[in-house]
């Protein structure tokens, strides 16, 4: 029986009833350790043999495609691909098909969400009434404030509706620009001027191809004092040393981020700075998003292991 390799976190630990369309086409699952991304050396370990593989964000490395001997298709249950190495699979001819949009509103959801618990400082609100205080922290309303989306794709355009929505000015950058539609200001920016004037900076692009960081020194000490920055995108958007910096002068209010360059992050790291609003990378992380990522993922494998085949 021709295998299949499940490697997103989410799927590995409570495997939804939408795999069960690559049972009934005649595929063997084999999945990662439940719950926990998979590292060079388990998928060195469970890829051999595997046609078809649908994957998470864990990194792909060149010995792991080297091992990939039968792979023909892999297919990730979200959008993007930067831990896969796409030149070489495309020298292997094997394809990568992605599932756009798929979970734009769970994303979406979370960095509106990371917005209103930094200006209302609902983190320390909470631990500090655990703690058996009473305190009673001035916050800030996000309507009135200037709201700036890096990236407009299904996402950013989401967030940029919503915060609309709730009365903000939205400043967006975008190489595309495509139509957004929002019931307030809006206006296209260079990315230094989005910096420049907002209140809040929400990430929703792809890394740079140059790999460098979109979020660096110059450009947090351009942006308001007491700003806040969110990132429900990408770890290497942001230079952690500067973002650091600028917490611990001021410049930056919250770095709120659901996204880390070591998961779970070590000791000692940025996610545990008490400026920092940190979650585990859930964005994608809802009953809907999962099951909708899932059905389109498989569904794409599936057409891409039969084109395979036909060829």
């Amino acid at each position: 029986m021709k295998r299949v390799l499940i490697t997103p976190r989410s799927l590995s630990l409570d495997p939804p009833p939408e795999l069960d369309a690559l049972r009934q086409a005649g595929f063997e699952l084999v999945f990662s350790t439940p719950g926990r991304m998979p590292d060079e050396a388990e998928l060195l370990d469970l890829v051999p043999g595997c046609v078809g593989w649908l994957a998470g964000v864990e990194p792909v490395s060149e010995r792991v495609v080297a091992a990939a001997g039968s792979l023909r298709a892999i297919s990730r249950n979200g959008t993007g691909v930067d831990n896969l190495p796409l030149s070489l699979l495309q020298d292997r001819g094997i394809r990568v098909v992605k599932a756009e949009g798929a979970n734009a509103v769970g994303v979406a959801e979370l960095a509106i969400g990371l917005m209103l618990a930094a200006l209302r400082h609902i983190p320390d609100e909470a631990a500090g009434i655990r703690s058996g205080g009473w305190p009673r922290s001035r916050g800030r309303e996000i309507a009135g404030r200037t709201v700036g989306i890096v990236g407009c794709g299904a996402i950013g355009r989401r967030v940029a509706r919503t915060v609309s929505a709730m009365g903000a000015n939205i400043i967006a950058c975008d190489p595309f620009r495509p139509e957004v539609y929002v019931s307030g200001p809006f206006r296209w920016a260079d990315i230094d001027t989005l910096f420049a004037e907002a209140d809040i900076v929400s990430l929703h692009c792809p890394a740079p191809p140059d790999g460098r960081p979109v979020v660096d020194a110059a450009r947090l000490a351009a942006m308001h004092p007491h700003a806040v920055l969110v990132n429900t995108a990408r770890a290497v958007l942001v230079d952690e040393d500067a973002v650091r910096h600028a917490l611990d002068t001021g410049r930056l209010q919250t770095y709120a981020t659901d996204v880390f360059t070591e998961e779970p992050p070590p000791p000692g790291s940025l996610a545990l700075h008490p400026k920092v609003i940190a979650t585990s990378h859930i964005g994608g992380l809802t009953d809907e998003s999962v099951g909708k990522a899932t059905a389109i993922a498989v569904a794409n494998l599936l057409a891409a292991l039969e084109t395979e085949h036909a060829a």
